[in-house]
């Protein structure tokens, strides 16, 4: 029997769109919701100290705490030709990337690095990321396979 286990993140980002013809080309910010969503049976091997469980939600924690917060959390995310380049020389804390930062491009980098990392064991079902209380993007592994 599968099982699906959700785990939720918080973190605080800014970014600017550039080329964009709305209020979100400047420089600003939001309070970000991720959540994970994965996929797996529960190990029966009453041997293991994990048994029963499909993942420890503390590997979902510490792979988004290395992989994801690393880079997002209060970063301000430009793109590589922004025209804001030349800010790191006074802030640590930009980072640049190969892609225009919308809530759906930050996602498919999350979900790629998800991808990467996680165990084996389980299979990412969703993750989704809230940008604002009432907007928010989504990435489903069924509607990509």
């Amino acid at each position: 029997m599968k099982i699906r286990l959700t785990k939720e993140f918080d973190f605080e980002a800014a970014h600017a769109l550039d080329g964009y013809s709305g209020k979100c080309k400047d420089i600003h910010g939001h309070s970000y919701h991720l959540t994970v969503t994965v996929i797996g049976q529960p190990k029966s091997d009453t041997g293991i100290s994990d048994c029963g469980m499909v993942i420890d939600f503390g590997e979902i924690k510490q792979l988004v705490k290395e992989h994801i917060l690393e880079a997002f959390d209060h970063r301000l995310i430009l793109r590589d030709d922004s025209r804001f380049k030349g800010l790191e020389a006074n802030n640590e804390r930009i980072r640049y990337v190969n892609y225009q930062p919308t809530c759906e491009n930050m996602l498919i980098e999350i979900v790629n690095i998800m991808q990467k990392h996680i165990s084996s064991d389980v299979e990412l079902s969703k993750i989704s990321l809230r940008e604002t209380r009432t907007s928010y993007a989504e990435w489903y592994a069924n509607d990509n396979q």
